[in-house]
């Protein structure tokens, strides 16, 4: 079943002593690509040991079951062979989910952007609610995250923010977020406890190194004015806010929460630069259209993926029929037990479309 993975203890061994060679670290790119080969390789044929180990004891119980008389010694066996069946079938999982082809952005930081949709200041609080949200599980898994741009609003929400949260597989765990996330509850101005229903989109962006995408300076427009915002002193009395402008797509990146014009042109690059490469990568994917097909919740933003039911205390995760009465433990950053069920379900169909 597994044939490929019968070299891959040589192929450990090999990329061990290249990662020993001392000239390798003239050439950091390259380090850094064979030291992240080596740990998944290493995961691997940890993985397919356990793997072969199982396999043979459960043969040589099979044979003891054939061969012995000592019905104490065959209800051993037979115990041990029911939980050796079991760890081989859980092992075999682990090892096809490790064989399948990766997401090359999956080791990637990413660049979270949500925006208030529809429902007003309402919509603009809740996307302050998200951003708490997520800033806490990034807490929690040992993330780092830094606000890059953010467009406040008086009462303490936001029409946008953009951050870029970065650590050990960050856009592997959040990349399901795109999309539409709907709120049901009563808002804070709302005197006759109606409910209201708002709406705020989420973009999670691989973030874009620059080698991977070199941009032209001449097609960039640069614009700089004075920062703007609710609040006397976040208002800037010199010209540090840049307006970005790539001219062949149209893109456009503001920044203004840096006093330094200078660190607020290195954000806005920062984030044209992600915004560049999902735009390539979308255009890449809508030319292969069976490709395009097989992506369950492929990360549309016009998509509904979540309802908020504050009422209810109710999230519901529409892609795959889950519901969690839990829902203030959720916006308490406790995301993993919606996160995990997607990262599972969207893994099985990975599965399911390999096997066809």
């Amino acid at each position: 079943m597994f044939e490929q993975l019968t070299d891959i203890k040589d192929r450990k061994k090999t990329l061990e002593d290249r990662l020993s060679d001392p000239d390798l670290m003239q050439d950091q790119a390259r380090f850094r690509s064979l030291a992240k080969e080596h740990a998944q390789v290493s995961r691997l044929e940890g993985l397919y040991s356990r793997y072969l180990k199982a396999l043979d004891g459960y043969a040589a119980n099979r044979q003891l079951l054939n061969e012995e008389d000592d019905e104490e010694l065959l209800t051993l066996a037979r115990a041990e062979n029911d939980e050796l069946q079991e760890e081989i079938a859980a092992l075999e999982r682990d090892l096809r989910l490790a064989l399948l082809p990766k997401d090359p952005n999956d080791e990637k930081n990413v660049l979270l952007e949500i925006r208030a949709g529809t429902g007003g200041d309402e919509a603009a609080l809740f996307a302050a609610d998200l951003f708490r949200m997520y800033s806490r599980y990034a807490e929690e898994l040992g993330w780092k995250v830094e606000v890059l741009s953010s467009n406040p609003i008086g009462i303490g929400g936001y029409k946008e923010i953009i951050a870029l949260i970065s650590g050990e597989r960050v856009y592997s765990r959040l990349k399901y977020e795109s999309g539409v996330h709907r709120v049901q509850r009563v808002p804070a101005t709302e005197t006759q406890g109606r409910v209201h229903t708002s709406a705020v989109t989420v973009a999670v962006l691989p973030e874009a190194e620059e080698v991977e995408l070199k941009i032209n300076p001449a097609e960039l427009k640069f614009d700089v004015f004075r920062s703007s915002g609710p609040g006397g002193q976040s208002v800037n009395t010199t010209d540090s806010a840049v307006r970005v402008t790539h001219l062949p797509t149209g893109l456009v990146v503001s920044c203004q929460d840096e006093k330094s014009q200078h660190k607020n042109k290195a954000k806005a690059l920062q984030v044209l630069r992600a915004r560049l490469l999902d735009k390539l990568e979308r255009e890449q994917h809508d030319q292969i259209s069976s490709d395009r097909k097989s992506q369950v919740g492929s990360g549309d933003r016009s998509e509904r993926i979540r309802t908020y039911n504050f009422p209810q205390n109710r999230l519901t995760e529409h892609r795959i029929n889950l519901t969690i009465y839990r829902l203030d433990t959720v916006m308490m950053g406790h995301m993993s037990e919606v996160i995990d069920p997607l990262m599972l379900h969207f893994q099985t169909e990975a599965l399911k479309s390999q096997s066809q």
